[in-house]
């Protein structure tokens, strides 16, 4: 009697497994915070000052006692001129300031009057033609970080944004994880690296490989220190030879191919052999086969993690999205490692869903809908260049045209 298949695993539940596994890194490092763009913060950035430190012009223009103002048409004397980084003295009653952008609004000033409302007269004084508001065009002392602020929690995973953040509260270098380090090959003896064979010349069941070329990027954009061991040949010793190496001096081996259970899928019992290994048949389209495991060290100092993709390219792309991206940033100690997903508007119908959980390529049209990538075949990787992003489309999901669905963008995935 045919031994009874297990149930495929949902993807919450696999995604909710592989967490589990992804203690962060150890190796905190300080670096300088021009070269911080993509690295996770470990300590939190608190601000030692106030952002702006003191009241400070917002405008080109004068600074004033809004009630000297009042009337209009007030023509008042310039009793000084404030460029920024200058210390400015109390403003004189009865008198303006000639103040330019970012200059410290004097002591008594509460107004500021833009140039194009004021006209500078013969004599030295200045015409101010409008009736300013108190308050007007002043950026207040700590009005974007208050000193104290929690402004950049720790397990931020840093944008050039943040780095500008950063530098604002004066801090030159921050402390960030380590980068995971990880050793990347492709399984498979009908794989051809390009420029290796011309079209012409490939044997036939040859194929170019090309999962070795987006996995490494993505790997890069994950933050990620990435040795390439190139392609490994279907041979169960050459397998063994190559995790073994590869445990020794990385954290992660993530592979593609040869994680199914035929007989020339040497992945599974060479990690077996090596240390431990789950086979997942996971609940989603494209995708299914996904095997995590750990490859001991031969020197008794711990393990590397492994992951294996499946071979088609656009259920490898699709599995390294939706499992091996949280589980780099949970290493990395990111505590909110899922992306963001928004509700779009589906241009196209899908009549009858899947029992598998679904994730379509699509991408935006000139209405703002969503149209559909004619083939959804897990061969097809030109789904993945044409499109924006991919509608998780939930197991048994019929679309309508005009439903609103889930879409996550690929510019989410890819940052």
């Amino acid at each position: 009697m045919q031994a009874q298949r297990k149930p495929l695993k949902p993807l919450d539940q696999a995604l909710q497994e592989l967490l589990a596994h992804a203690q962060p890194l150890a190796g905190a490092q300080q670096v300088d915070t021009f070269d911080a763009d993509g690295r996770v913060l470990l300590q939190a950035a608190v601000s030692p000052l106030q952002v702006p430190p003191q009241d400070n012009s917002a405008m080109d223009g004068y600074a004033v006692r809004a009630a000297e103002c009042a009337g209009g048409d007030a023509v008042l004397p310039v009793s000084q001129r404030i460029p920024a980084g200058t210390a400015p003295e109390a403003l004189a009653a009865g008198s303006v300031a000639r103040i330019f952008t970012g200059a410290p609004v004097p002591a008594g000033a509460d107004a500021i009057v833009m140039q194009e409302d004021c006209e500078a007269l013969d004599d030295g004084r200045v015409c101010i033609k409008a009736r300013p508001e108190a308050g007007q065009w002043i950026r207040r002392s700590g009005e974007d970080i208050a000193q104290g602020a929690t402004v950049i929690e720790a397990g931020t995973r840093l944008t050039p944004a943040h780095l500008g953040l950063a530098a604002s509260m004066g801090f030159a270098r921050l402390q960030v994880a380590r980068r995971p380090r990880v050793a990347l090959f492709s399984t498979g003896d009908e794989l051809v690296m390009p420029g290796t064979v011309a079209p012409q010349d490939m044997k036939p069941g040859s194929i170019y490989n090309s999962n070795r070329f987006f996995l490494r990027a993505l790997l890069l954009r994950m933050g990620c220190e990435v040795t390439d061991l190139g392609i490994v040949p279907d041979d169960r010793e050459a397998t063994i030879a190559t995790l073994a190496d590869a445990a020794m001096d990385h954290d992660v081996i993530v592979t593609s191919g040869g994680v199914s259970v035929g007989e020339e899928d040497h992945i599974r019992p060479a990690v077996q052999h090596l240390g431990q290994l789950d086979l997942w048949q996971i609940s989603i389209k494209p995708g299914k086969p996904f095997a995590y495991g750990r490859v001991n060290r031969g020197s008794g100092t711990g393990f590397a993690h492994f992951i294996g993709l499946p071979g088609n390219p656009v259920s490898s792309f699709v599995t390294f999205q939706v499992l091996v991206r949280p589980f780099l940033l949970r290493l990395q100690g990111v505590q909110h490692v899922l992306p963001r997903a928004i509700e779009a508007r589906a241009d196209f119908a899908w009549p009858k869903g899947d029992k598998r959980r679904e994730f379509l390529r699509v991408r935006y049209n000139e209405k703002g809908g969503l149209e559909l990538f004619r083939n959804q075949s897990s061969g097809v990787l030109t789904s993945t260049a044409w499109g924006d992003g991919v509608v998780d489309n939930p197991a048994g999901t019929a679309i309508a045209e005009g439903d609103s669905v889930r879409f996550i963008p690929f510019a989410e995935l890819m940052a």
